[in-house]
């Protein structure tokens, strides 16, 4: 007779990272189920790092972003891994003035620098106007962060595909390449894979996965310590550094150093291709390559505009770009992370766990809901 598990998770991102670890320490059984492995390179949860930042046009997000911060560090001390790794993160564009608005009223500090002080102060990125300087930003250490979520789940099976899934009323049965499996409550965050399972149980969850492609830039000749032998090697490294930045308009490139690394990773936020998730071609994308490259000579000076190396990396959007977090009967779902999602890991999974299996915790906003997608109004929440 198959086991009935007190919880089900399907796919070992960052979400179901997140959810089991949260789940277990609430004392259920949880058992997570992954089709590849962490960190797959076809998943959204891959990579050398993410950008951690508090900046929004929405003091909502604002507040959340701070809030997941907090647990983030609190995940820090209690593994012993570092994952966020503190970094200037600069905000320009014609978006500034609104992530400036909502930051000031979230309470989150934030700085706004003229553009001299922005080209004195970072001389490897030209923003050309002013720019939104936030000291509580961060790079995210992708594998640091994984394993440390990892390390909170018990149960984690590797290689099962979850082909289909019923909810009878009492219970969830999943059909995997390994044979049943049985709990009371599934909770489905397998990205964009998601709503082809929930269609199963009649939930529908609007998306349009995307295959976004990054470069990595290595510095420019003539800003490598070597060529100033007059400086120290750590002022050196500290005139040619680059911060995180984010230009909020029409097009919206963004960029951050790799820890432990001299190269810089560049991308522009949803320019990518609507895909098929199980026909992934991980080769590099010339024409967006060379936007890339374009974007870099232009923001750039610091780093040589032709990458090194190139990665792609799905994005599992919803139509609004806000999240999806929402259950229905005994089903569970995260999805919609919309490529901005990573900063707030460890909220997730408390959300994810409070919909789960409630006990004290924090509920999603209903903004997250479902029912956001039908013709209704929806009373505005704190994130309102």
């Amino acid at each position: 007779m198959t086991q009935l598990r007190d919880v089900a998770i399907v796919g070992a991102g960052l979400l179901g990272l997140a959810a089991g670890r949260a789940i277990a320490a609430r004392g259920r059984d949880v058992v997570l189920l992954e089709q590849a492995e962490v960190g797959s390179e076809r998943a959204g949860s891959k990579g050398t790092c993410r950008i951690f930042r508090l900046g929004y046009p929405d003091p909502g997000y604002v507040t959340a972003a701070r809030r997941a911060g907090e647990l983030w560090r609190e995940l820090e001390a209690e593994t012993g891994r570092r994952i966020l790794l503190p970094t200037p993160h600069l905000t320009f564009g014609t978006g500034l003035r609104g992530v400036h608005d909502a930051m000031r009223a979230a309470g989150a500090p934030c700085e706004l620098l003229p553009a001299a002080e922005v080209a004195q102060r970072f001389p490897a990125i030209s923003v050309g106007g002013p720019a939104l300087l936030e000291p509580e930003s961060c790079v995210t250490a992708v594998d640091e962060a994984l394993a440390a979520m990892a390390a909170g789940v018990p149960d984690i099976r590797t290689g099962v595909r979850v082909t289909s899934l019923t909810d009878d009323g009492r219970q969830v049965t999943l059909r995997t390449s390994q044979g049943p499996v049985t709990a009371r409550v599934a909770v489905i965050t397998a990205g964009p894979w998601s709503s082809g399972l929930l269609a199963c149980v009649g939930v529908a969850v609007p998306g349009r996965p995307t295959l976004e492609q990054a470069a990595y830039l290595r510095p420019a000749d003539h800003l490598r310590p070597a060529d100033n032998p007059a400086k120290s090697d750590d002022a050196a490294k500290e005139d040619q550094a680059a911060p995180i930045f984010i230009c909020h308009g029409d097009q919206s490139p963004y960029g951050l150093p790799v820890p432990a690394s001299p190269l810089y990773k560049i991308g522009i936020h949803h320019s990518g291709p609507a895909i098929d998730p199980d026909a992934q071609d991980q080769a590099a994308d010339a024409a967006l390559v060379a936007r890339l490259a374009d974007a870099a000579t232009r923001l750039l000076p610091g780093y040589d505009p032709q990458p090194v190396k190139t990665e792609r990396c799905i994005y599992d959007n919803s139509p609004d770009e806000d999240f999806i977090l929402d259950r229905a009967g005994n089903v569970v779902v995260g999805s919609g992370t919309s490529g901005h999602g990573f900063k707030f890991g460890p909220m997730f999974g408390e959300w994810l766990a409070t919909l789960a299996v409630g006990q004290p915790g924090v509920a999603p906003d209903p903004r997250f809901a479902l029912d956001r997608f039908a013709p209704r109004q929806l009373a505005p929440g704190p994130f309102g």
